[in-house]
């Protein structure tokens, strides 16, 4: 089940701030207590009269721009140091006069995922403490709030401005962004400025300009049906719709006479119609596609006055996407795991007697199915009458999400969509100076590994792009451990995952890799010691950032060679191990999921495998599994990548 919200019928969905509705002169990022990026031109915008004259001055540093014919200006301010002295910004053009105050410059770090990044600090453990105690005047926050547009916006909520750190700015704060914020200030001493834009549950190409995408590859269908829904949102549902059948008929050809009326479905099993599915014994942990079908009966009176159409099948909600049926007709198709469904129904689509639903339900994580009450399912009718459905489902498994990959999501969709998240929480703050990036994603992204290390560096470039921050460090936190332990190796979607952080790291030294893996548990997503999660991005900061001399990460894989009857991997540095003489978790592979556990020893940076007699090791894992046992550890105290490497 997927934080998310439908999108199509609000008009915000669609609302592109004008430059006429834009904040007075200034854009809307900045505002009283805000925090510039020091040491690098200081980069203002925002929107005059057409064509005006615009001064800007910063505490007796002064600039001029004239807007363009649609009232945008644009300027840089000179560069200036890390200061704790309060500055004002003044923006004039004619009459009209902007003044912000209370500016202080030191670095800005944005801070951006889904909901372990969004774990507000309030919850972290100590969290009430920890809130109570962010009281330090030089540390600012913004909090971007939740937008998803299908085109960009320059314009933040009303709501979103710079705030002092305190308890009740602190409270409902990013706690990993903001323990990291607190490490950085405790070492700089420079002013902290950070941005919290997250929401639960988002995939990353939600968070990739369109243009980044489109670069990428892959995605212009996509992005071609969000153009469309952004001008015409039926038009857009239409080609979406037309997407998922697509997707359906390749995945689960086995199923093409499941909508019609005339199938025989009463081997089918049965379950309640209004609970999540993984109630159901054998269903507890069920991601995938499940045909859902149950029966409304009209009287022949009923059937004629609706003729000529004007009924209305309301389902309730569905966890994720349904594409629903009357009578073997496709009636619509939706997204959302909390949007209550209702389809009209074209004239001609009922009958007199029994009249079938169908329904193709896909849930891509967490409760899945057609739930909410049961009552409230059914047909209402023209004449405002209500004939209910009936309180029970039968239903078929068709496919599994592990075998099928995700099918395509509504791209205008909130949280699952293309580019809707950079367009209306990324696309206000740009060109803001920054000093770098913290990134904490990936769990809505765990069945698509291998697109995952495409997607991943293409959102570095494109934030860095954005920014006009080519060398700005990117920090990425590794998946903490969640699901079930397992006493045998095996396929791990969550340590794929890992491993193409890792890679993607390895092969960029701007960027950093803060593991989690061993701060999580296999019965909780959401781990809540983020502070410990904070204080590895901010080690990595203050290397990458600070050019601290500190090794800010646990080891990683360089190499794996055979070494007479054993195999040998080298490590980038010396490794401990607790509570054992022995490294766990270590696997040796003669085919790609055909492996087995082995004995390792610890040599310095060298962990030196034990090759059982015949046979022929292709391949070594490291805790390979969705929630590894972890004792291997760097003399740092941090614990070592989980990977996947090839043997020489």
């Amino acid at each position: 089940m997927r934080l998310t919200r439908h999108l199509l019928a609000g008009a915000a969905a669609l609302a592109i701030v004008s430059p006429a509705a834009a904040a007075p002169l200034l854009a809307s990022v900045f505002t009283d207590h805000a925090v510039l990026q020091r040491d690098h031109p200081i980069a203002v915008w925002g929107v005059a009269a057409p064509n005006a004259a615009v001064s800007i001055d910063l505490s007796g540093q002064s600039v001029a721009a004239t807007a363009d014919a649609s009232g945008r200006w644009s300027a840089q301010l000179p560069a200036r140091p890390a200061t704790g002295q309060p500055l004002t910004l003044t923006v004039k053009a004619g009459a009209e006069v902007q003044t912000i105050s209370d500016l202080l410059m030191g670095d800005v770090w944005l801070c951006s995922g889904q909901s372990n990044m969004e774990y507000p600090l309030r919850r972290a453990l100590n969290g009430e403490v920890e809130a109570a105690a962010a009281t330090d005047p030089h540390v600012r926050l913004l909090q971007t709030g939740r937008t998803s547009l299908p085109n960009p916006t320059d314009t933040l909520p009303a709501q979103a401005v710079w705030k002092t750190s305190s308890y009740d700015s602190a409270n409902n704060f990013s706690a990993a962004c903001y323990f990291m914020g607190r490490d950085i200030r405790k070492s700089t001493h420079a002013p902290i400025g950070l941005i919290d834009a997250t929401w639960g549950g988002s995939i990353i190409q939600d968070w990739i300009s369109g243009p980044g995408l489109k670069a990428l590859g892959g995605y212009d269908e996509g992005l071609s049906v969000l153009a469309d829904y952004a001008s015409d949102p039926a038009k857009g549902m239409a080609r979406w719709g037309a997407m998922l059948d697509r997707w359906a008929a390749k995945v689960e050809p086995h199923a093409a006479d499941w909508a019609k009326p005339d199938f025989d479905d009463r081997a089918w099993a049965t379950m309640p119609a209004e609970q999540f599915w993984e109630t159901n014994p054998g269903l507890e942990t069920f991601d995938g596609t499940i045909w859902l079908r149950a029966e409304i009966t009209l009287t022949k009176a009923q059937a004629a006055a609706q003729a000529k159409g004007g009924s209305t099948l309301v389902l309730g909600p569905i966890d994720d996407m349904d594409t629903t049926f009357v009578n073997g007709r496709q009636v619509g198709s939706q997204e959302g795991w909390d949007f209550k469904r209702a389809y009209a129904l074209p004239a001609g689509t009922l009958k007199a007697g029994r009249n079938v639903v169908a329904i193709r339900a896909v849930d891509t994580g967490g409760g899945g199915g057609a739930w909410g009450p049961a009552k409230d399912k059914g047909l209402k009718l023209a004449d405002g009458s209500f004939v209910p459905m009936g309180g029970t489902w039968r239903y078929k498994v068709s496919t599994r999400l592990s075998d099928t990959g995700l099918p395509p999501h509504a791209p205008w969709l909130g949280a699952s969509g293309l580019s809707t998240l950079h367009n209306g929480m990324i696309a206000p703050l740009v060109p803001y100076g920054v000093k770098g990036f913290a990134w904490y994603q990936g769990e809505s992204n765990v069945t698509e590994a291998k697109e995952y290390a495409r997607l991943m560096p293409a959102l570095i470039a494109d934030w860095r792009r954005a920014f006009a921050a080519p060398d700005a460090p990117f920090l990425m936190v590794q998946l903490a451990a969640f699901g079930p332990q397992v006493d045998k190796p095996g396929v791990s979607r969550w340590a794929e995952l890992r491993d193409v952080q890792r890679r993607t790291v390895a092969a960029d030294p701007t960027t950093g890799l803060a593991s989690a893996v061993d701060l999580g548990s296999p019965y909780d997503i959401h781990p809540a010691d983020k502070l410990q999660v904070g204080l590895r991005l901010g080690g990595l900061a203050r290397k990458l950032a600070y050019g601290e001399a500190l090794n800010a990460s646990g080891p990683a894989p360089v190499t794996a060679v055979r070494d007479g009857g054993d195999i040998v991997v080298t490590l980038d540095q010396p490794a401990v191990v607790y509570g054992s003489g022995r490294p766990a978790g270590f696997e040796l592979c003669d085919a790609p999921e055909s492996c087995r556990f082995v004995d390792a020893a610890v040599e310095g940076d060298k962990i030196r495998l034990s090759v059982p007699a015949g046979y022929a090791a292709v391949k070594v894992r490291f805790a390979w599994a969705d929630s590894p046992v972890l004792n291997l550890y760097g003399q740092n105290r941090l614990p070592a990548t989980p990977f996947e490497l090839v043997v020489k």
